[in-house]
């Protein structure tokens, strides 16, 4: 990326993380909620959950940061399609800018602001009692990994922005990857499920990624999963990337 269109990119995330915090419905679903979500189950179900010797929020965090992940990057869809109706691409583009600026602040903001959200996730998981014996390397490596997934779910998010036919549309999308979580290792352990439910759960993307998140924070081995995840994100974000700068190029052609 040359130092022109860094600049304008950088200029266009300003606005799209200004229209963040003036959005009150964003901070909601994509903070709020999972937050909600990680108390209910810990102090409602934990108790009910046999984890083995781990706490039940030490179990659980994997799964609720991979659902904070799925549900912000239903609002980049819901953004990009916002400025695709409202002509404001078509401004940009009359202007001497990056093309390409308008598409990355987008996927910047998308990355900025699940991390902020993701923050908060441990940071209340901490006061909960979330424990971890995990060092700098470890830590750095569940952020890269959360990173990856965030950027490879983001690009499905700006392919659904450009093709959807309404605000609904465009959005709707993410409900089936914030249920994905939900038929993984992420709440329970597999082995309590019934027998295609395990099968499509063990093999499933969300399942490895759990597992990998699992094993940096308690610094067990973290095996063959690891590279299963990296494939399923690597894989996602490449085909989406493909699909995404396509579809962007008829729209701006």
């Amino acid at each position: 990326m040359t130092t022109h269109a860094l600049g304008d990119t950088t200029v266009l995330l300003g606005r799209s993380l200004r229209h963040i915090t003036r959005s009150p419905d964003t901070i909601i679903t994509t903070v709020i909620t999972p937050v909600a979500m990680m108390l209910m189950f810990v102090y409602v179900f934990g108790g009910a959950i046999d984890t083995g010797s781990a706490s039940y929020v030490n179990y659980l965090l994997p799964g609720i940061l991979l659902i904070t992940i799925a549900s912000g990057i239903a609002y980049t869809a819901l953004r990009l399609f916002s400025d695709l109706e409202s002509g404001i691409f078509e401004r940009f583009h009359s202007m001497p800018i990056t093309r390409s600026a308008v598409l990355w602040a987008h996927v910047l903001t998308s990355l900025v602001a699940n991390l902020i959200s993701l923050v908060i996730d441990v940071a209340v998981a901490l006061l909960m009692g979330f424990r971890s014996s995990a060092g700098v390397l470890a830590w750095l490596e569940v952020t890269g990994i959360l990173l990856l997934f965030t950027l490879a779910l983001t690009w499905i998010a700006v392919l659904a922005g450009l093709t959807a036919k309404t605000a609904e549309g465009g959005g709707a999308f993410a409900y089936p990857l914030i249920f994905l979580p939900f038929l993984s290792s992420a709440f329970v352990p597999t082995g309590t499920m019934p027998g295609p439910v395990r099968w499509f759960a063990e093999h499933q993307p969300v399942t490895s990624i759990v597992t990998t998140l699992r094993a940096l924070f308690t610094q067990a081995p973290v095996g063959g999963d690891s590279w299963t995840a990296l494939a399923w994100c690597a894989g996602i974000l490449v085909v989406a990337c493909a699909f995404a700068t396509a579809a962007y190029r008829r729209r701006v052609s």
